[in-house]
């Protein structure tokens, strides 16, 4: 099993920003972890809309770890594809086409109701597919899931194993990001000029227990870092192990860093809280004034460092341009917004907790039939 090793980056005074966390880590819990641990991993449940050849980390864990694969597939992922890839391979998989979901399976979230429309409206399917692994766990009566992006590689199974293992104490374990940071547009641009950025764990390599299944995921940029919460902060949480985020360019478009500042607002400003042993609660009208004045101060400061950086023009024109994006669009957050994002949070949460409660397990399983679930079980002992 890989061992666990602490990535830490200085905090230079001279690089950092006043307006700025560049780490959250310290709201993570890094256990010893007991090597050969016996917990059992029911399902490894992939959001994938990339062609099938993303799913092969996927099918290769699902084969060494001995548990159910589910595909959300969508886009350029087509089940059969998968099938397909996966043939030979001893595994349970499961396929589900994700946009032929029925209405009902899913209860109508607020915090999507509210942006709909708006130029915060955020139009990726990941959260859903998310939330529809949630539900299916509950379904089967899984216990231990672990949610992996098709675009997240772990060479080493027994990683896997041991965070599955924490489950036992926490509500849920991420991994550290090797290979690509995963960070949003504004903090890959922080990390560009020489702040010293941090990552954070994700829903793209995530291990969830059943405690934390009454948590549901926002379709919003950083719908994970919402997930970690309960009503209060964040629930127990762990990391160890590694995963490599594959390759991508940050500054391709500058509508990236746009459909990315309310999330990353949003979240950095709750997490801004919790580092200083606040509660959720405490983000009221009053902070996000506060809040919303030192985030429009951070991205200025980087556009400014950016400006003065010793590479090509394009380089910089391409980072300047997403940064510009992004200030754009957060001058047109305002703090009520907001708050009632946050309140309509809050009621999704309880929205989630009983639609799960009030499920008909004979209804649910036809509208996924609906929705062309297929399960192929090549295990030797089915």
């Amino acid at each position: 099993m890989t061992a666990t090793r602490a990535v830490e980056q200085p905090l230079l005074a001279d690089i950092a920003s006043p307006f700025h966390h560049e780490s959250h880590r310290h709201l993570l819990s890094t256990p010893e972890v007991v090597p050969g641990g016996s917990a059992k991993l029911d399902a490894i449940i992939v959001p994938t809309a990339r062609q099938a050849a993303g799913m092969k980390t996927a099918i290769d864990l699902a084969g060494q770890l001995g548990c159910t694969l589910v595909a959300m597939c969508s886009k350029w992922s087509k089940p059969e594809e998968v099938a397909r890839l996966a043939r030979g391979a001893g595994i349970k998989l499961a396929t589900i086409e994700t946009d032929r979901l029925p209405d009902g399976l899913l209860p109508k979230f607020e915090t999507t109701a509210l942006l709909a429309g708006t130029i915060f409206e955020r139009r990726t399917d990941t959260s859903l597919k998310r939330n529809l692994g949630l539900l299916v766990a509950r379904l089967v009566n899984w216990n231990r899931i672990v949610f992996l992006d098709d675009d997240i590689f772990i060479s080493d199974p027994d990683d896997l194993r041991a965070a599955v293992g924490l489950l036992d104490t926490h509500a849920t374990v991420g991994m550290w990001i090797d290979g690509m940071p995963d960070n949003s547009v504004v903090c890959h641009a922080y990390r560009g000029v020489g702040g010293p950025q941090d990552t954070f764990i994700g829903g793209g390599a995530l291990a969830v227990g059943s405690a934390a299944m009454t948590s549901f995921f926002p379709n919003i940029y950083n719908e994970d870092w919402f997930f970690l919460l309960d009503d209060v902060r964040m629930r127990p949480t762990a990391i160890t192990g590694y995963a490599k985020q594959g390759p991508y360019d940050p500054f391709a478009n500058d509508q990236r860093a746009r459909s990315e500042e309310f999330g990353d607002l949003l979240a950095e400003g709750v997490y801004w809280l919790l580092d200083h042993g606040r509660r959720v609660q405490d983000a009221n009208a009053a902070f996000w004034k506060y809040y919303l004045g030192i985030r429009r101060q951070f991205i200025a400061d980087v556009i400014d460092r950016a400006q003065r950086l010793d590479k090509s023009p394009k380089e910089k024109s391409r980072m300047i341009a997403a940064l510009k994006a992004a200030s754009g669009r957060c001058q047109r957050i305002d703090p009520e917004l907001c708050v009632e994002y946050l309140r309509a949070w809050r009621t999704d949460r309880t929205r989630w907790r009983r639609h799960l409660d009030g499920l008909d397990e004979k209804a649910a399983m036809a509208m996924l039939k609906q929705a062309r679930l297929t399960v192929i079980d090549e295990r030797p002992d089915a």
